[in-house]
């Protein structure tokens, strides 16, 4: 059996290693990739190609390092319209402190070299060069995805000018011709070979983030699994913060309280993987549906776990729908299986989920939830992380709890409320 957080817990801990900012960024990217529509590995292999092509126009080490960073995160705004996804794109950028070059080249992704592009109609040298380069590297990714790169590459060449800057489809060209532009990056190559690749490339390999960053990112990319849906808005920060309150309220020592915070805050990546048709149905899901719906604590496991130094976040994160008797999803895991760090956050997850508005139901007040939450302690949720919320909740009392005013925001069965 796969590590519980019980079993990870009483490990001895691993001397601690640095975090990678590439290796969380790529492992993110690939969450970036579940949304609708969207094609596996599609970031990371436009970042070889964009790399390749920037180092060989002679970009400075500055617009290297802003590049890469913009590649791998160049469809964050998570957003159908246009307009709204550069600009989205751009503020998490902005949030995660990759720097004015790395946004705008996220902002400017979908501008054309002949001013016909969305949302500026920019053209020609007032789009920026990362852009520019990115915007090659996407296009040349996804038209050779299934198909010979070579019918990649004559798009390109029929677009240039129009399209594309034509100095820079002149270098990717060259590439090709010399065989310096596929290696590793063809749709046809093993994802981790082509992860291995990027992360080569990391320009920051040996700074060390400190946790502060980390957790800037972390919240960053809680706000791209809440922009999913309007009814999940806040809902991984609400319950990053429930769960802190918690955490601290059973005087766990600040290390554990850190993490659980940023579990929580990563808890719902998965469910970029749900289609938003099923997210937002106002009717009872199918048997089908309420299948798609259990994998997503484990594909938040199986995101995480590629962040090496976060494998302990991915267990607890990827716990937050199991049960004390064994009742939840995906593992159905018993008490002894469960840490408190895994059951402060399912205690949360219930809160949150019961206080918020979604599309079957309106969102529940605090009086009302607090009898629900009793009737499961001990059986389903754990009883001290119950009365712990309690009394975080009661000693921030200016907090408005009733489900018109609060952020997070009664149905007839109780599970079909928790998501």
């Amino acid at each position: 059996m796969d590590h519980t957080s019980i079993s990870i817990r009483s490990q001895a801990p691993e001397p601690g290693r640095s975090i990678s900012l590439s290796e969380i960024i790529a492992a993110l990217s690939f969450a970036i990739e579940l949304t609708d529509g969207a094609v596996i590995g599609h970031a990371l292999r436009s970042c070889l190609i964009g790399m390749r092509i920037a180092q060989e126009a002679g970009f400075t080490s500055d617009e290297m390092s802003s590049l890469y960073y913009a590649l791998l995160l160049k469809d964050i705004g998570n957003e159908e319209r246009i307009g709204l996804r550069c600009d989205r794109g751009r503020s998490i950028i902005h949030k995660l402190s990759m720097g004015p070059l790395a946004a705008d080249a996220v902002s400017f992704l979908e501008e054309h070299w002949d001013g016909t592009g969305y949302p500026r109609r920019a053209c020609s040298e007032e789009i920026p060069r990362l852009a520019r380069v990115a915007a090659i590297a996407q296009h040349l990714d996804m038209f050779s995805i299934g198909r010979d790169p070579i019918l990649a590459l004559e798009t390109l060449k029929q677009w240039s000018g129009s399209w594309f800057d034509p100095e820079l489809v002149k270098v990717a060209l060259s590439l090709h011709l010399r065989d310096r532009l596929w290696t590793h990056c063809r749709s046809t190559d093993h994802h981790e070979t082509t992860r291995a690749a990027v992360l080569d490339l990391d320009p920051h390999q040996c700074r060390r983030l400190d946790d502060n960053r980390i957790d800037r990112i972390c919240e960053a990319f809680a706000e791209v699994v809440d922009a999913k849906s309007h009814f999940t808005f806040r809902h991984s920060m609400g319950v990053a913060e429930f769960s802190r309150g918690i955490a601290q309220a059973l005087e766990l020592p600040p290390d554990r309280i850190r993490l659980v915070w940023r579990a929580a805050l990563l808890h719902d990546l998965g469910k970029l993987g749900i289609s938003n048709r099923i997210l937002n149905k106002t009717t009872p899901l199918t048997e089908a549906e309420w299948k798609t719906v259990h994998l997503h604590p484990g594909l938040t496991r199986r995101i995480l776990e590629q962040i090496g130094p976060f494998q302990e976040i991915a267990i607890v994160a990827g716990e937050h729908h199991e049960k004390l008797d064994g009742s939840g999803y995906p593992n159905r895991l018993t008490a002894s299986d469960l840490s408190l760090e895994s059951r402060i956050i399912a205690v949360a997850d219930v809160y949150g989920a019961l206080s918020e508005d979604r599309p079957y139901r309106e969102g529940l007040h605090h009086q009302e939830i607090v009898p629900m939450l009793k009737e499961l302690a001990g059986r389903q949720l754990d009883g001290d992380c119950i009365e712990a919320l309690i009394r975080h909740i009661n000693q921030t009392t200016s907090l408005n709890l009733s489900a018109a005013e609060n952020p997070l925001g009664s149905i007839g069965k109780f599970q079909s409320a928790i998501f």
